[in-house]
């Protein structure tokens, strides 16, 4: 199953029962963000939920009372949570998710940074092996959770579209235009919306119901990335999202969406990861037609050679 849109259906899974998979949580909580299941969250629990399965390896998750102070809400509040999803209490919740986290790799990098940072003699490096490391244990959760399934329909989505238009502001228009460059490397019609400034809705218009529209945020998520989704989903344009988590308020008008942890240390948002995703999918995108991102590669070499742009 993807994370594309679906029929309503029953709250638990097929036998009736709540989820017993962080997998199977993931695919419930897109529903219920959608409207498509039986269950009804209130926007601070789908949030909560939306965390707490991006805590993947977290030791926060072994303790009911850490993991309330982690999210900055009381327990009783994650205990309803798990009621509300179908489980007779947290310990039942709570297996699910301790599950999935025993031998996460992320956590030796988490170690390893908390080392490096008890080193008085270099506080540079300290600080420098400290983002490296956190990094590390982002890519790592990236593999953890990396759902196939969905990455492959993202791909075959890009590879079918007639057009493609992007769309990220702040850092994310680095990953939209890196990702555009990447993509027209390999395939003709795929262009950054409103690069030139010239409006929203005029470059949307030039759109139909074939084309995809891709667009990447992370929280705190820009007000005009998720206006931009949705309207391109009102739009009947087909929509992929790469963003952060399940909770986040892009999937709800996405036809497919990625996911990519970015928990750091640094000033702002990391977006190393998603820039990680954004060669995966490109390449993910050229394997699936060989033959056209040769040819496409070739005269684009040629072109490069032609006008003496590398030395």
């Amino acid at each position: 199953m993807t994370h594309s849109q679906t029929t309503a259906s029953t709250p638990t899974g097929d036998d009736g029962q709540p989820p017993s998979t962080i997998e199977g949580l993931r695919e419930l909580m897109i529903k219920v963000g959608r409207g498509q299941s039986d269950i009804h969250l209130g926007p601070k629990a789908l949030a909560a939920l939306g965390k707490i399965l991006n805590l993947q390896g977290d030791p926060a998750l072994f303790s009911i009372t850490t993991l309330a102070d982690r999210l900055e809400v009381n327990a009783s509040t994650i205990t309803r949570l798990a009621r509300n999803l179908g489980y007779p209490g947290f310990s039942a919740f709570q297996d699910v998710l301790i599950k999935a986290s025993i031998s996460s790799p992320g956590e030796f990098y988490s170690k390893k940074a908390q080392q490096t940072l008890q080193s008085r003699d270099a506080p540079s490096l300290s600080k420098v092996s400290q983002l490296c490391h956190e990094s590390q244990a982002n890519i790592d959760r990236l593999i953890e959770t990396f759902d196939i399934t969905a990455f492959d329909h993202a791909v075959s989505m890009i590879t079918n579209a007639p057009r493609i238009c992007l769309y990220g502001i702040r850092q994310f228009h680095a990953f939209a235009s890196f990702l555009t460059y990447g993509l027209r490397m390999i395939r003709s019609d795929v262009n950054l919306l409103d690069s030139n400034a010239l409006g929203l809705a005029e470059g949307m218009a030039q759109y139909s119901s074939d084309d995809l529209f891709i667009a990447g945020s992370c929280a705190p998520y820009s007000v005009q990335t998720v206006k931009a989704t949705q309207a391109a989903h009102e739009h009947g344009m087909r929509t992929l999202v790469i963003t952060d988590t399940l909770a986040s308020p892009l999937v709800k008008f996405s036809d497919e969406a990625l996911f990519s942890p970015h928990q750091t240390s640094f000033i702002s948002n990391s977006i190393s990861t998603f820039m990680l995703l954004a060669e995966c999918i490109i390449n993910g995108c050229a394997a699936a037609a060989p033959a056209a991102t040769q040819k496409a590669i070739e005269d684009r070499d040629r072109l490069i050679k032609m006008m003496q742009i590398e030395m």
